[in-house]
C-alpha cells in the first residue's frame, strides 16, 4: 500500500471513530451543554469564567450551573488567560463526559484549586509585590506577616483552607493592633488586609473580601506643625553647619517634596539647563516640576557626576547607595533629629515635614494678598502637585494654613 492511500485509509477511520464519538457525546449532551467561556470581549480587566448548564434531575430543565473560575483570572495577559479558560473549559467537558454530576457532587474540587493559608498568602503577597512600589510594598509585607504570624500563634494556621478565615477572627486580631498600639494603625492594618483580600478575590481564592465590612475607627492623625519664623531662622542658621542635610531641607522647602521624594533623586533627575525636576510619585508616573531660582543657585555643580548616581548620600552629594528607600529616608530623618531637634529641643510634633507645612503656607498667604482665595489655590496647585482642588483645600485645613483675620471688632 502506499503512503497516500495509508494517509487516506486512516482519515477515513479516524472519520468513522469521530463520527461514532460525536453519536455517543450526543446522548450525554442530553443531560449537560458544552461548557463555553465567558471572556467579556476579551477585556482583561473584568473577570472570566467557564460556564455550562446541567438538566435538572428533579424539574427536568437545563439550569445554568454556578460559573467555574479557577484561577483563570490570575493570568495577566490575552494569550494566556485565554489558554487557561480554554485547558478549564475541556477539563471540565471531560468530567461531565465521565458522569460527573453537579447535583450529586456539591463542588468541581478536582478542577477549583482551594489554598490552604499558607499558600493563600505567599501568593497575595507576589501579586502586590508587582504591583506596589518598593516604599508601599515593604509595608505592605510586614503588615500581612504580622497577621500571619498572630494566626501562627493562637493555632490558626492549622485551618485547612483560607475560606475558612471569618470576619470574627480578623476582627480579634484588629483589635489587639489597637490596644497594642493606636486607632491610627489598626485602621491602616485593616486597610492592607482588606486590600489583600481584594487581591485573593479577584483571583478568585476566596469569594468575598469580608474585611470591607469592618467599620473604621474614628481617629486623629498625628501632623507636624508648621515653624514659626524665628525658630524657621534658628534652624538654618543651624543647617550651615551640614551642607548637605541644609540642601535636602531646601528641596522640601522650595519644591515642596516630601522627604521620601527627595532621597529618591538622582543626578539624571535634574535638568539644570531648563530648570527641571523629575520627581518620581507614589504609584504615579514621573511629574515634573520647575527648580525655582532660591534653589537653583543653591546646587552645587554635578554635571561631572555619574547620572545614576542618588543626589543625596551619607557622604555628600552624588554616590551609591545600596539600601532601601524607607532606610535612606529614615537616615535623614535621624540625621535632621541629632543636628538640628536634639540641639534646639523640639519635640515629635516637630520633623522634617514641618518644612513643606510652613513653606507651603508662606506661598499660600503670598498668593492670596492680590487674588482670591480660589486664583490662589489654583496657582498653588501647580507648584505643590496636588490632583484636586479638594485635595489641596484639605490639606491647607490640616496645616492651618488659612486662618481669619483679627475679628474683635466685630465683638465689641
Amino acid at each position: 500500500m502506499t503512503i497516500s492511500n495509508q494517509i487516506l485509509t486512516n482519515a477515513y477511520a479516524n472519520a468513522y471513530a469521530n463520527a461514532y464519538e460525536n453519536a455517543y457525546d450526543l446522548i450525554l449532551l442530553k443531560q449537560f451543554s458544552t461548557p463555553r467561556i465567558y471572556t467579556a470581549n476579551d477585556d482583561l480587566s473584568k473577570r472570566w469564567y467557564v460556564y455550562f448548564s446541567f438538566r435538572n434531575p428533579e424539574s427536568g430543565k437545563m439550569e445554568r450551573q454556578t460559573p467555574i473560575y479557577a484561577g483563570i483570572n490570575k493570568h495577566k495577559t490575552l494569550k494566556e488567560r485565554t489558554e487557561a479558560a480554554q485547558n478549564i473549559k475541556w477539563a471540565l467537558y471531560k468530567f461531565l463526559k465521565n458522569g460527573f454530576n453537579p447535583y450529586e457532587n456539591s463542588k468541581l474540587d478536582e478542577i477549583e484549586k482551594h489554598y490552604n493559608i499558607k499558600e493563600a498568602f505567599e501568593f497575595g503577597l507576589e501579586i502586590k509585590k508587582k504591583t506596589l512600589s518598593e516604599n508601599s510594598y515593604s509595608d505592605y509585607r510586614i503588615r500581612i506577616a504580622k497577621f500571619q504570624k498572630w494566626l501562627i500563634t493562637n493555632g490558626l494556621d492549622e485551618l485547612l483552607k483560607i475560606e475558612h478565615l471569618t470576619k470574627k477572627i480578623v476582627s480579634t486580631y484588629l483589635n489587639e493592633v489597637l490596644q497594642k498600639t493606636s486607632p491610627i494603625n489598626r485602621n491602616n492594618t485593616r486597610a492592607v488586609i482588606s486590600t489583600f483580600f481584594k487581591t485573593l478575590e479577584d483571583e478568585d481564592i476566596i469569594k468575598d473580601n469580608f474585611i470591607k465590612n469592618i467599620p473604621i475607627l474614628k481617629s486623629t492623625p498625628e501632623r507636624n506643625k508648621t515653624y514659626s519664623k524665628e525658630l524657621e531662622g534658628k534652624i538654618f542658621e543651624k543647617l550651615n553647619d551640614d551642607p548637605t542635610l541644609k540642601l535636602f531641607v531646601q528641596f522640601i522647602s522650595y519644591n515642596f517634596l516630601r522627604p521620601v521624594e527627595v532621597v529618591r533623586l538622582k543626578i539624571k533627575d535634574i535638568n539644570i539647563e531648563e530648570q527641571k525636576l523629575f520627581v518620581k510619585a507614589k504609584n504615579k508616573t514621573d511629574k515634573i516640576k520647575i527648580i525655582p531660582d532660591i534653589l537653583l543657585k543653591e546646587l552645587p555643580e554635578i554635571k561631572h557626576l555619574d547620572q545614576e548616581c542618588f543626589l543625596f548620600t551619607p557622604n555628600g552629594i552624588g554616590g551609591e547607595w545600596e539600601t532601601k528607600e524607607t532606610n535612606r529616608r529614615d537616615y535623614f530623618s535621624k540625621r535632621f533629629n541629632e543636628v538640628i531637634k536634639k540641639p534646639l529641643k523640639l519635640g515629635k510634633d516637630y520633623g522634617l515635614y514641618s518644612f513643606r507645612h510652613t513653606f507651603i503656607t508662606k506661598l499660600y498667604k503670598e498668593l492670596a494678598i492680590n487674588s482670591t482665595p480660589f486664583e490662589a489655590k489654583s496657582k498653588l496647585m501647580l507648584i505643590t502637585g496636588h490632583s484636586t482642588m479638594t485635595a489641596l483645600d484639605k490639606y491647607l485645613r490640616d496645616i492651618d494654613a488659612v486662618l481669619p483675620e483679627d475679628y474683635s471688632s466685630m465683638l465689641s
